[in-house]
């Protein structure tokens, strides 16, 4: 379906992050590592929740989760506690599963945050600790299969829910959202977002003229993300003329067909039946324990960002780009040490490395080093190379591995500024007189000239060249 904009759209996000941090789960000693495994191997009792088993918190799953809040600019409770939500469905074997809630007593571990996204402000309404349930799968599609598998290694991993207010108003805000809510959870070292399953997001959906809303469940991707809701802003516009849709519901993604599917009519609070978790006492989070969380906090990416603008000098949206990739942020701090010129340096890695080249600098093979590339730079900022041989000795140093003092070549010769010297180079691609006139009346052609010879002895002084490739065109 071809999207179109539709007017009054609300939606509003349910992600789930997991902890892949953690070395168990969220409630039981079991081993958090099940991708790949054997299915129902990573099991014990109390992830079935057999009779006189007991879940005990895992502590460090409370940290994460603060560090999440902390970054997202919620409030965190001094004293939070878990509720049973009643859930009949066979990926948790026990019949609920164990979350927080926010109504009836209810405290979650944070709530009303926000994250600025561009002009727009993206409020957080709370932020949650619970269980991941089993993965189901299915013989085909989910409303054709006659059966469905049910493996519960996931079950009872350390999930934390981010439900957001419904502020977006299209698809692609939301993925832009839910991209950058990776790249800040990431950097905090709780969740690696590339692993199977990691962060998944529910989409709740809304458009004018109706009085119902739509839960998207089963999204795969961040760009399935935004597929879904276009079709659903398609699918619920075509009712906007009719009184709307009369009926919430919840509707599956089917990403083969790239359409909704629905599932049941939508639950409401009082299906789940929540109340306390009488196996968990309250946690009580002291302002002590909370500081020294905060204190061990890794630096997000926008706040990152906020201090190359303010320290180095960084344009906004360079330094956005820069702070967005950990690796390439780390490199860019560790080459400033030697070279003091940021700027420089952010638009070096961000316009002249190509993509495929970064993992040179921030992989397992990395092959250029800050020191190496600091002594460029320094070479470039000084008229010693010119940006072309520049360019010449990164591919090098990429190469061998060699810093620009070790490596011997045309290259690293210095700059010919000598016009006799040029003018030779610039004779041969004038020829006749037709290039001449063209590069005389058209300043494109005179940049490709100046281009061309640069391209034929990469060591001339850009300056140079082009006062000479002037003089010479004037004089035919």
């Amino acid at each position: 379906m071809k999207r179109e904009e539709t007017a009054g759209v609300r939606i509003g996000l349910e992600i789930h992050c997991q902890l892949t941090a953690l070395k168990t789960k969220l409630f039981c000693p079991c081993s958090s590592d099940y991708r790949g495994r054997q299915p129902n191997e990573l099991v014990c009792p109390v992830c079935f929740g057999l009779p006189g088993t007991l879940p005990v918190l895992n502590g460090k799953g409370v940290e994460y989760a603060i560090r999440i809040a902390n970054a997202l600019g919620c409030k965190v409770a001094g004293e939070t506690n878990f509720y049973r939500k009643n859930y009949f469905y066979p990926d948790l074997s026990k019949n609920f599963q164990i979350s927080q809630y926010d109504k009836a007593g209810g405290v979650p571990i944070a709530s009303g945050g926000h994250v600025q996204l561009g002009g727009k402000r993206v409020r957080i309404r709370r932020i949650q600790l619970e269980e991941d349930p089993g993965k189901l799968t299915y013989e085909g599609t989910i409303e054709k299969s006659s059966y469905s598998l049910v493996d519960y290694n996931r079950a009872g991993i350390a999930l934390v829910e981010i439900v957001t207010e419904p502020d977006f108003e299209t698809a692609k805000e939301a993925k832009v959202f839910l991209e950058r809510l990776r790249s800040t959870i990431e950097a905090l070292g709780v969740s690696d977002g590339e692993l199977e399953g990691a962060m998944r997001c529910d989409a709740n959906i809304s458009v004018a003229g109706g009085e119902a809303r739509v839960e998207v469940k089963n999204i795969s991707s961040f760009r399935e993300v935004e597929k879904a809701l276009n079709y659903e802003i398609l699918r619920q516009g075509t009712f906007s003329g009719t009184g709307g849709l009369a009926v919430s519901e919840t509707r599956h993604w089917d990403e083969r067909r790239s359409i909704t599917i629905s599932l049941r009519l939508k639950e409401g609070e009082q299906d789940y039946r929540y109340f306390p978790e009488p196996d968990i006492p309250a946690v009580i989070l002291s302002q002590g324990y909370l500081e020294q969380v905060r204190s061990a906090t890794p630096e997000v990416p926008e706040a990152r960002a906020e201090r190359y603008v303010r320290e180095l000098n960084l344009a906004p949206q360079t330094a956005e780009e820069l702070s967005r990739d950990e690796g390439l942020s780390l490199f860019f701090e560790e080459t400033v040490r030697s070279f003091k010129k940021g700027p420089e340096i952010a638009n070096w890695l961000l316009g002249e490395v190509p993509e495929q080249t970064r993992p040179k600098l921030t992989g397992e093979e990395r092959s250029v080093t800050p020191q190496g590339l600091s002594e460029l730079l320094a070479m470039l900022d000084s008229g010693r190379v010119t940006r072309p041989q520049a360019k010449e000795i990164f591919k090098q140093m990429t190469a061998t591995g060699n810093r620009p003092s070790e490596l011997k070549g045309s290259e690293t010769e210095g700059v010919v500024a000598d016009e006799g010297a040029i003018e030779k180079v610039v004779s041969r691609l004038i020829g006749e007189g037709e290039v001449a006139r063209e590069a005389k009346r058209n300043p494109k052609a005179f940049n490709y000239l100046v281009g061309q010879v640069l391209r034929l002895e990469p060591r001339a002084d850009p300056k140079v060249v082009a006062k000479t490739i002037a003089r010479m065109i004037g004089e035919q």
